[in-house]
């Protein structure tokens, strides 16, 4: 009797759980990701901005973006006791969190769902999408460029986490473009194909002076220039420039000024690169460069008149937005 019980009470369970998933209704909120910085692994001292997208099961629409956005500061209460600002921004299809402590930070929640790219026939035409959207969707370029960014994510994790020096070289380059205004005008995502590729194909074991001086030396070689071969996007279907947003003048001077961080590097001064104080020499440098003097003798007026003469020349101070 004991064991047709325990049958009975098995059969009994599916059943139950068959009841609950008839009754379940589908998620609109499917997950939420990383992206940016954040999610590569290249925060730098002062980035206190960050950005996070949620992927919906529908077109997200005003009216959800809102119904997120008030549910957020009950959510936030329960796990912190820090107060945070709620800010729906429904331009950018996001709802911006910030804190109100020092330092204030922020985080910018994108929604946006896979629905919004359009359907790719197998002869390459777009076919439009008979469904009628909603009057109040949110802008389809802000949530295209929310999953280009989860593309962008992706790929970095897989491609360039692995590779040896390749993320202090991602860094290296955001602060050169956050610190000269030659390189500001190069986007975060190109600067990152450019390492990856420059990176992955050097050889194993690669360090991080040798990668950064690769980098500088591909630039040189006009890999940026009118006419040259580009930055290949390899998260977009069509033959995409991922510098295509550069002007013929921006190029040619980020590609002067890789050209002059070269010279700087070959002459020992990549400190200038890197904006930073020369470091030390070496002491065993430091010996031969500064032996030690004899001592004066005695000597005839006429002998020693052109040592005053002979001088070292000092090297001019020269930073990296003197070379365009």
């Amino acid at each position: 009797k004991k064991e047709e019980k325990g049958v009975k009470k098995e059969k009994e369970e599916p059943k139950e759980g068959e009841k609950k998933e008839e009754s379940a209704v589908p998620r609109v909120l499917k997950g939420v990701m990383r992206v940016g910085v954040l999610a590569k692994g290249l925060l730098l001292h002062g980035d206190l901005n960050v950005n996070l997208v949620v992927l919906c099961s529908e077109k997200p629409t005003r009216t959800l973006l809102e119904r997120v956005a008030d549910a957020l500061p009950k959510q936030i209460a329960a796990i912190t006791d820090e107060k945070y600002e709620v800010k729906r921004c429904v331009e950018e299809a996001a709802i911006i969190v910030s804190s109100e402590s020092d330092p204030k930070t922020s985080c910018s929640v994108t929604l946006t769902s896979p629905v919004m790219r359009e359907t790719q026939l197998a002869d390459g035409e777009t076919s439009t999408v008979t469904v009628k959207d909603p009057p109040d969707v949110l802008d389809r370029q802000k949530c295209l460029d929310a999953l280009a960014a989860l593309r962008h994510a992706k790929w970095f994790q897989a491609r360039a986490n692995g590779l040896q020096s390749c993320v202090v070289v991602i860094r290296i380059l955001r602060d050169l473009c956050q610190r000269v205004p030659t390189w500001t005008p190069l986007n975060e995502w190109a600067m990152e194909l450019l390492v990856e590729k420059c990176v992955s194909s050097g050889g194993a074991n690669m360090s991080p002076g040798d990668a950064l001086r690769r980098v500088f030396e591909s630039i040189s070689s006009g890999l940026l220039l009118p006419g040259g071969p580009g930055l290949y996007d390899p998260c977009e279907k069509d033959s995409v420039d991922a510098a295509s947003s550069l002007t013929n003048q921006e190029r040619e001077d980020i590609t002067a000024s890789a050209q002059h961080a070269l010279r700087l590097i070959a002459f020992r001064q990549i400190h200038k690169v890197l904006g930073m104080d020369p470091l030390p020499a070496p002491k065993h440098l430091r010996q031969r460069m500064n032996p030690r003097k004899r001592r004066r003798t005695d000597s005839a007026p006429g002998e020693g008149e052109g040592e005053g003469e002979k001088k070292d020349k000092k090297e001019d101070d020269v930073d990296m937005s003197d070379g365009k």
